[in-house]
């Protein structure tokens, strides 16, 4: 008997409206325009009360920075959630695989790039160990992932002892965070990226209707495309403004990009969407899920081991000392994006706008002298908010029959 698999939730359309109104605006999935607009309005409040540095070019080229190692673990904890599953060792698996970087460039004097391919591959072996205990033993995620992070800590400060941080030596290494890109690809890329964007979306639109598919209104495309378009060109021109485009940062975005077509456009990725929706219907359909969850999970930590690269080239070094709040945010902000907790629904673009706010709050009220006390609360009230809100459309998709 044949079978079919769904396509992923993220991008299914809602049914074209027959009236434009405002009761038909709020009962289609919106996507990331609510996102785009508070992020958009927080930028304009903190940039009003801050005497315009939080929108100037150095603060903007600082907090992209800063925001590349959120994303890049953020992306892997996408990778998982889209199973409907957790790993709460993404940060520690983070700083052990970006002192495997540095031990295999300080004491075994590899290439920069041999040492980051160590780094990385020591983060997907990491990963594919969590997976087959998941997977094969069937124990939660959440009790592998909780035991993982606290022997993989064990592990970090072994292989640094007896020291707790190691400097990085190599200029290439520290370079990752350090240089931008020439103006020609600083400002080339973006905008071929902007302009295959645009014509994908046109023409999955035009497909779509020629077909009899349902496509979403015209006006939430035109606005997607217009936000979008926007804010590429505020940050391009801040960061022109400034030194340039940071290479770190379009190294995050190319990583995106490419797990985007991952999930988008390959078989894999559509298995991966229909085991978040519906495991067990999706193995009576024949996919093999224990094989995608435990290369799932081997992904999602070699990710991790990209956002300790970048840590660690930010920073200049290895250290024991891991962020208390680092996995926390990195969830944080695949969940503010739209990224379901639990599973089956979301865009790996989420990871942008979630961290976006995140970090633009952090930032925001660092600018504004505010203390720990009010960051924790204003993030904790963000990321309640965002919780309520898949829960709430969750419980509409279901009873929708979605």
């Amino acid at each position: 008997m044949k079978t079919t698999v769904a396509t992923p939730q993220a991008d299914q359309a809602p049914s074209t409206a027959k009236g434009f109104n405002v009761g038909s605006i709020f009962r289609q999935d919106l996507g990331q325009i609510p996102v785009a607009i508070a992020l958009i309005l927080m930028a304009l409040y903190f940039n009003a009360t801050t005497n315009d540095l939080f929108l100037s070019a150095r603060n903007l080229s600082n907090l992209t920075l800063q925001s590349c190692v959120i994303a890049t673990i953020g992306l892997g904890s996408i990778m998982v959630l889209l199973l409907g599953e957790i790993d709460l060792s993404l940060a520690v698996v983070a700083n052990l695989c970006g002192a495997v970087t540095c031990i295999m460039s300080v004491f075994h004097h590899f290439p920069w790039w041999a040492a980051i391919l160590a780094g990385l591959a020591a983060g997907f072996g990491i990963g594919l160990i969590n997976g087959l205990i998941v997977a094969f033993l069937r124990v939660p995620s959440f009790i592998v992932t909780l035991a993982a992070s606290l022997g993989y800590q064990g592990l970090l400060l072994h292989i640094l002892l007896p020291n707790t941080t190691l400097i990085i030596t190599d200029p290439n290494l520290k370079g990752i965070a350090a240089n931008y890109l020439p103006d020609y690809l600083g400002l080339g890329l973006p905008i071929l990226g902007i302009a295959l964007y645009a014509g994908y979306i046109i023409l999955t639109r035009v497909r779509r209707l020629r077909q009899g598919l349902a496509v979403p209104p015209l006006w939430q495309t035109g606005v997607n495309l217009g936000v979008t378009i926007a804010l590429v060109a505020l940050v391009l021109w801040q960061f022109e403004s400034y030194f340039g485009v940071p290479i770190m940062t379009m190294l995050v975005l190319a990583m995106i990009a490419l797990f985007w077509v991952l999930m988008r456009f390959t078989t894999f990725g559509q298995h991966v969407y229909a085991i978040g929706g519906n495991a067990e219907a999706s193995r009576r359909a024949g996919i093999n899920v224990n094989v995608i969850r435990v290369l799932i999970f081997g992904l999602a930590s070699m990710l991790a081991a990209a956002g300790g690269i970048f840590l660690s080239s930010r920073s200049a070094d290895a250290d024991v000392a891991v962020s208390p709040t680092l996995l926390l945010q990195a969830i944080a902000a695949a969940v503010i994006g739209g990224v379901s907790l639990f599973g089956g629904r979301g865009s790996v673009w989420a990871v942008v706008m979630g961290t976006l706010v995140i970090e633009g709050l952090e930032n925001g009220l660092n600018l504004k002298s505010s203390g720990d006390d009010t960051k924790f609360m204003v993030e904790g009230a963000v990321l309640i908010l965002a919780v309520i809100v898949d829960a709430l459309l969750r419980r509409r998709s279901t009873a929708a029959g979605r």
